[in-house]
């Protein structure tokens, strides 16, 4: 069976006063509460551990058994036999940790009673009785935010999803959701917020789905979009507008530019959530449009101009 050194796990020394192994269970239950820690797996197994100790080193006659007997005293309760008494009578009266082995001879297997689909003794029956153990103390005066101590992992707010457009995410947006009570919260989605996103408010979490926007493409904080330009400017040069997220700009380009040629529009993409102030940068891909007929004469000057470029080359 495993046995858990509640003092360890605290980092306090087994003679700490209630005031030292509050502070140290404040301290730690802030460092791995999974608000803080999201998708940790780590911090959330922490967690649990430090809760399990603190909610018996906390609790002066659990402690008394804990300190008497080691992790075994809640089976012996289990059992029928009230530990203060058996001590008393063991051994000429003295009181000693007895072994696992020791136990399951005395209780006749006692111990593999709760051991459920893992089918694996004491651990799993220890776990099974402190991580969902109801502490009679319901949580009353509980020094971390109220967290009540009854529950060993504490529950995750619901989340709940929605979508908004690209323009939303670039100017920011609300939502007004109804919690599991009954009341109604509007969530501020802020701007520059990126797909896949939580935004925590009142209790609940707001998972952000941005919808494929027809014209622009979203990556990070940057922004792509394409460009049409006619076959002359494409060869001459000259202005061609640029649409944005805002209002539209002129972006001029040399002569001789290719299909698929992007300029780099700089701070014209996505508001930085992170960075107050600062956007990323909006890509233009330019996209040259053939002429879908030619006229008697624009054919005669296209010709004209192949003949020039094959004697040129």
């Amino acid at each position: 069976m495993e046995v858990r050194d509640y003092y360890k796990t605290l980092g306090v020394a087994r003679n700490a006063d209630d005031k030292a192994i509050k502070k140290a269970f404040r301290q730690l239950a802030r460092e791995n509460h999974p608000d803080l820690n999201p998708d940790n797996a780590d911090a959330e197994r922490r967690f649990k551990e430090i809760n399990e100790a603190y909610e018996v080193l906390s609790d002066p006659d659990k402690r008394q058994k804990y300190d008497q007997f080691g992790a075994q005293w809640q089976q012996y309760e289990r059992a029928g036999v009230n530990p203060n008494d058996f001590a008393r009578g063991f051994g000429g009266g003295g009181s000693r940790n007895i072994s696992p082995e020791e136990f399951e001879r005395m209780f006749g297997g006692f111990g593999r009673a709760g051991g459920g689909a893992h089918g694996g003794g004491f651990s799993d029956f220890f776990e099974t009785l402190f991580g969902g153990q109801a502490s009679p103390r319901s949580g009353q005066g509980s020094p971390f935010g109220g967290f009540d101590q009854r529950a060993s992992r504490p529950q995750r707010p619901p989340e709940v999803d929605t979508e908004i457009s690209l323009e939303e995410a670039f100017h920011g947006a609300s939502r007004t959701l109804q919690r599991p009570d009954g009341q109604r919260i509007e969530v501020s989605i802020p701007a520059g917020v990126q797909n896949g996103a939580r935004v925590r408010a009142g209790g609940v979490v707001l998972r952000v789905k941005i919808q494929p926007h027809p014209r622009f493409r979203q990556q990070n904080n940057d922004l792509y979009v394409t460009v049409a330009v006619d076959l002359y400017t494409a060869m001459l040069g000259g202005e061609v507008q640029v649409p944005t997220m805002d209002r539209p700009v002129v972006l001029t380009i040399p002569g001789g530019t290719q299909s698929g040629k992007r300029f780099r529009l700089r701070g014209l993409g996505m508001p930085d959530v992170k960075k107050k102030g600062t956007q990323g940068d909006l890509y233009a891909e330019i996209a040259v449009e053939l002429p879908a007929s030619l006229s008697p004469q624009e054919r005669q000057l296209v010709e004209q101009l192949r003949d020039i470029r094959q004697k040129a080359g």
